[in-house]
């Protein structure tokens, strides 16, 4: 059981939640290399000896040169010719299971909870879409200075804080471990809070992106 701190106008309270005591960072990293796996291009490619634009002419006699035997002017060992064994355009993604994804949320929400810098906020008060806004609130929290991630679904909350180098905002949909181990600090609203929730301990939820 971890106790959390839940902010509101009237302060600072605690709320106990149930995540993992032991967090396995290979998990961790299995759950990061999946995410980062998944959201690769895969469009680098280079051309072979057959794709160059070179003719396929052969450049000089086969034999009596003193030189070495050549085909054409794209193979690889002539400058402009083809790629051997290049990158070619592929699918980097793999799946994963869900019961991995989920812990591994659960235990980068624990990691995050075990240093305190898991904050659930009941309201962002005096937060109405001003940059401005959340920076005087941040600083009433004493949360300025760190690198937040903030997980609402409030349009006016995202649109005060997205302008800041040091906030990533996200859906709580969109919550992961790759972003939530970046930052510092995490910052969910009730209904993300519940969100998250319900992901991690609903018989049947969705893996999401973890």
């Amino acid at each position: 059981m971890y106790n959390l701190t839940v902010l509101s106008a009237k302060g600072r309270r605690e709320l106990q939640v149930a995540l993992p005591e032991k967090i396995n960072p290979h998990v961790l990293y299995e759950v990061v290399r999946w995410q980062l796996a998944s959201r690769r291009r895969g469009t680098a490619s280079t051309k072979t000896r057959g794709e160059v634009a070179f003719t396929g002419k052969k450049p000089y006699s086969q034999k009596h040169t003193g030189r070495a035997r050549h085909g054409d002017a794209g193979a690889p060992i002539f400058v402009g010719g083809g790629t051997v064994f290049g990158p070619k355009p592929r699918d980097y993604s793999y799946t994963l299971p869900k019961k991995v994804r989920r812990l591994g949320l659960s235990m980068a929400l624990a990691d995050r909870a075990k240093e305190g810098r898991l904050f659930i906020v009941e309201a962002f008060e005096g937060v109405n879409g001003k940059t401005k806004e959340f920076v005087a609130w941040l600083k009433a929290n004493g949360l300025e200075g760190s690198s937040v991630l903030l997980v609402t679904a409030d349009e006016k909350v995202a649109r005060a804080a997205r302008n800041l180098p040091e906030v990533r905002v996200l859906a709580p949909a969109g919550l992961n471990v790759y972003d939530i181990l970046r930052q510092e600090t995490l910052l969910l609203d009730l209904a993300a809070w519940e969100a998250v929730q319900s992901r991690l301990f609903a018989p049947n939820a969705s893996g999401g992106e973890a």
